[in-house]
Parts: structure tokens; C-alpha cells; sequence
């Protein structure tokens, strides 16, 4: 019964996330800057050099910017669901990596609930449906890390996955860069030393990996040379590297930062992981190869990272899937404690309080657009699955699978319905409906110009517009100075400026969402 769940549960899965990638507008700060740099790139007919609005952009290497242009090239558009694959896709493929490699040391029924709780664990969710480049990289990342503990443990013939071994790291570096590659280098290295078998490292690091890594690179950067010179690929391999781990530009965090982050980052599991892990290594329980391996990759990337002068909780995203299994394993031990417990009760808690918390949140100012019925019915979900969670707690005394497997499921199960009320506030999460409205009302009125006031990174809605948005400051507004156009306004900022907002009061106006649009 349990090895059919597991077959069934990326169905499931792939239809919990359906509405999400079907209905969800493009986020601002990242998604539509990556759909600007591939129109960009496609109208300049670049491929190994990018731009964002005629600015270099080496911050990222191609593969991934690839298929945003593939997508445009295939459908004349940017299609939501077509790019959501290549983040749910690769999270699926880490869950059926991280089954096989768990396989001879766990049963079925504990492989569904380490699947469950990976897939409904914070950061790992929403960066199987967000378009970025992270999820795509740590497939790769723990592709290469399996394929190393195969060639380690004899399962594999070292000759021939060598190649292989490199293929992963050269497409994780060509999916985001340098720690593509540093997490699997440091973690297996410190794993040698930690088994006393450094001098064993050519089995695996060895001509033949490092020969598809060198061509590979070297293919790329002369394509880069070719394309954007000397130059962009500096710009590329050393401003956007060494620069950020030394001494950041952006995301600049102190040592500690992800000792932090890893609380909400992993939610609602962190607590029972760190818990397990920790009981796990107090208690000498890891003695396996493979737990010892999947030890040594959180802490030796968590250190690594953490020296790193650049952070945010999503760069600690690779150890997700190995804190989520080493924690299921530690747990196979343990079996059931009141540490674990208290850890499952935690968000128990939160979700019976989910629709009553609903309720009161919904009627406070500026929430009111949480009044949506979809909403209401997923955090009725969530408050079932914790009653049915507590239900579990108190029926099975051994084993805390089932009310996790509730949990989950609620959470999964609330996602679903919750993306159907995705249509009715995406003019608060993109600027899709925003900029539809404002081509209409420029049609109406004969314009052809947009501006914009206040807005949090507008440069990138000319994916919409198919123009370049111009930014105005409240003076230029209040003197007139604004030729024939349409001007976005946030609704937010506008309530702080009395006298702009009077000025725009006696104007013809629209609102879509948290903006204004007006014809001065």
C-alpha cells in the first residue's frame, strides 16, 4: 500500500501545485526581471551575455535564462505554467533521488511521511513553483553528491560515473554559479577526511571530472568573450564572486544569519529536524556511511556559507532535502520522544487557529482583500488537518508519522484550494492586471506613454507594455511637466502626500489592486 503512495504522491503533487502555475501573475522583484532580461536578450540576439534595461547582467550564468527564452520562443509569450516546470520538476526529481538513495534503510511508510514533510517544508515549497534558478541548481547539486556515494560505496563503477559526476557539477555551475560546484567539492572532500580515505579523492575527483568541468567552462567563456568580451566575463567571474563572498553588494548578513534563518526557512519542521539531527548526533546514532555523508553536507555547507559575506535564507536551500532525510533517519532510532512531540504539536497549534486567525486578520485595515471564499476554505482545510493531527497524537503512542502525514497533507491540500482565489489578488502580488488596464486605458484616451510613481521596481513592466515605463518624481507630476501618457501611481505611497494626492484626486483614475492609474 505504501509503495503505491509513493509512486501516486508526485501525481499528487504535480495537481496540488496546478492552480498555482496555472493562475499566478509574475512577482516583481524576480520573475519579471528574468522575463525582461530573455526579452532582452532575444531582441539583441545574445546568448552567452545578458542585459536589464541596456546594464550588464553577469550576475547569473545562461541555463536557466535559456529556458525563459526557450518559452518565449515556443509560445510568443511568457507562460506561468511552462516555467513553473523547471522548478517543480527538479524538486520531484530530488524527492525520487533522495527515496532511491534512503531505499535499503527505510520502509515505504517512512519514505512517504520524509516526502510529505520535504515537499511541505517552507522554502523547498515555494521554490518548487517560483521561477528561479535554485531549484534547478540543487537537483544538479544532489545528483552529483548521489552519484559521488554510489562511485563511494561500490554501487557504481568510478571510471565511468566520473563523467557523469562532472556533467552534474558543470550543469549546476551553469545553472547559478560557483556554489554549484563549492557544495559538493567541500562536502565530499570533508567526507573523505572525516572517513580518513583523502587519498582515495581521485576515484572521484578525477581527470575525467575535471576534464567535462574544464570543457564545459571553457566552451561557456569563450562563448562570453566572444559575445560580451573580456570585460563582461570579469564581471561574470570575479565581481559577481569573490566580491560577493568577501565583501557583498547585496544581502549583506553577519556570520550568524542562517543559524537564524533556518527556523522560518525550514517551517513547520525545522523544530523536529534540528531536534532529531541533534538527538541523533547526541545519542551516536550515526554510524552509516550515508548518515555520516548527509551530516557532513549540512554542516560543512552551513559553515561554508555562513563565511560567505552574501546571504539569504534561500542559499541554504541545497540542505534542505538532507536535514528533512537525515532527520527521518535519525527519527527510524529515536522512535517516539516528547522533544519530537512538542516539535509536531508546534504546528498542530497553528493550524487550528488558522481560520479563526483568518477571521480577525481579514477585518483589519489593509487586509481586506484576504475576504475571498477560496482563502477561507483552505484555512478551513488547515484547521482540519490540525484537529486531525491532535486526533493522532493521542491515538498512535509509538509513532508521530500519521499526524505529520495530516499535517502535510492539510498544508499541501490548503495550497491547492488556495490557488484558486489566486485570479482575485494577483493585482496585489504582479503588476500583470495592472499594466492590462493601463494599455486599455491608454488605448482609450490615444496615449501611448507610461510613467510611474512610488512603484517597487517598475523598470521590468515593459514585459507587459511592451515599452519602457518612465519613472517621475512628485514635483514633475504637480508641475505638469508629463506629456501625453498614463501614470501608475502606489496607492501607499500616495496616502503619505497630501498635496498629490488632492492634484490626483480631481483626475480620471483607476484602481487595480495597491495602484492608481491616472491621466494627468
Amino acid at each position: 500500500m505504501q509503495s503505491r503512495t509513493l509512486r501516486i504522491l508526485p501525481i499528487f503533487l504535480f495537481v496540488v501545485l496546478l492552480p498555482t502555475m496555472i493562475f499566478r501573475d509574475f512577482t516583481p522583484s524576480n520573475e519579471l526581471r528574468y522575463l525582461s532580461i530573455a526579452d532582452e536578450a532575444i531582441g539583441n540576439g545574445d546568448i552567452f551575455t545578458f542585459s536589464n534595461q541596456g546594464e550588464p547582467y553577469a550576475d547569473k550564468p545562461p541555463l536557466y535564462l535559456w529556458i525563459v527564452m526557450l518559452g518565449r520562443w515556443l509560445f510568443g509569450a511568457h507562460a506561468m505554467w511552462f516555467l513553473s516546470l523547471f522548478s517543480l520538476v527538479p524538486a520531484l526529481v530530488i524527492i525520487y533521488t533522495m527515496n532511491r538513495w534512503v531505499e535499503r534503510v527505510t520502509t515505504p511508510a517512512e519514505r512517504v511521511t520524509a516526502t510529505l514533510q520535504l515537499m511541505s517544508c517552507g522554502l523547498f515549497l515555494g521554490l518548487s513553483f517560483f521561477l528561479r534558478m535554485d531549484m534547478l541548481m540543487n537537483m544538479f547539486i544532489t545528483l552529483a553528491i548521489y552519484t559521488f556515494y554510489r562511485m563511494y560505496s561500490g554501487e557504481a563503477d568510478p571510471l565511468r560515473s566520473q563523467f557523469l559526476f562532472g556533467v552534474w557539477l558543470f550543469l549546476a555551475i551553469f545553472t547559478k554559479g560557483p556554489v554549484g560546484l563549492l557544495v559538493p567539492l567541500i562536502s565530499t572532500v570533508t567526507f573523505l577526511v572525516v572517513k580518513r580515505k583523502l587519498g582515495t579523492i581521485g576515484r572521484y575527483w578525477g581527470w575525467r571530472t575535471w576534464t567535462v568541468l574544464l570543457v564545459g567552462c571553457g566552451l561557456w567563456w569563450g562563448g562570453v568573450i566572444a559575445e560580451g568580451g573580456e570585460e563582461y566575463l570579469r564581471n561574470l567571474l570575479f565581481h559577481q564572486t569573490f566580491d560577493r563572498a568577501i565583501d557583498a553588494f547585496h544581502h549583506k548578513e553577519p556570520f550568524y544569519y542562517y543559524l537564524i534563518s533556518l527556523w522560518y526557512s525550514m517551517a513547520p519542521w525545522s523544530l523536529f529536524a534540528v531536534f532529531a539531527i541533534a538527538a541523533g548526533v547526541w545519542r551516536c546514532l550515526f554510524w552509516s556511511d550515508l548518515e555520516q555523508l548527509f551530516l557532513t553536507i549540512i554542516l560543512s555547507t552551513l559553515v561554508m556559507l555562513s563565511v560567505f559575506s552574501s546571504k539569504i535564507a534561500i542559499y541554504l536551500s541545497p540542505i534542505f532535502p538532507f536535514v528533512i532525510y537525515l532527520g527521518a533517519l535519525a527519527c527510524v532510532k529515536l522512535k517516539r520522544r516528547g522533544y519530537l512531540t512538542a516539535s509536531v504539536v508546534v504546528p498542530t497549534v497553528v493550524w487550528i487557529v488558522a481560520l479563526p486567525g483568518l477571521v480577525v486578520v481579514a477585518h483589519w485595515p489593509g487586509f481586506e482583500w484576504l475576504n475571498v471564499g477560496w482563502i477561507y476554505c483552505a484555512a478551513a482545510i488547515l484547521m482540519l488537518a490540525g484537529v486531525v493531527a491532535v486526533a493522532q497524537l493521542f491515538r498512535f503512542r509509538r509513532t508521530l508519522r500519521p499526524a505529520i502525514n495530516s499535517l502535510a497533507l492539510g498544508l499541501l491540500v490548503a495550497l491547492f484550494v488556495g490557488g484558486f482565489a489566486l485570479p482575485k489578488i494577483n493585482a496585489r502580488l504582479g503588476y500583470g492586471e495592472l499594466c492590462r488596464r493601463a494599455v486599455e486605458v491608454a488605448e482609450a484616451e490615444g496615449v501611448g506613454r507610461f510613467y510611474v510613481w512610488g512603484i517597487h521596481r517598475p523598470e521590468n513592466m515593459d514585459v507587459y507594455l511592451g515599452q519602457d515605463v518612465q519613472k517621475i518624481s512628485s514635483a514633475e507630476l504637480l508641475e505638469g511637466k508629463i506629456g501625453d501618457g498614463v501614470v501608475l501611481l502606489s496607492l501607499k505611497r500616495l496616502d503619505k502626500k497630501r498635496e498629490l494626492r488632492n492634484f490626483v484626486a480631481g483626475r480620471e483614475r483607476d484602481t487595480v489592486g495597491r495602484y492608481l492609474i491616472v491621466v494627468p
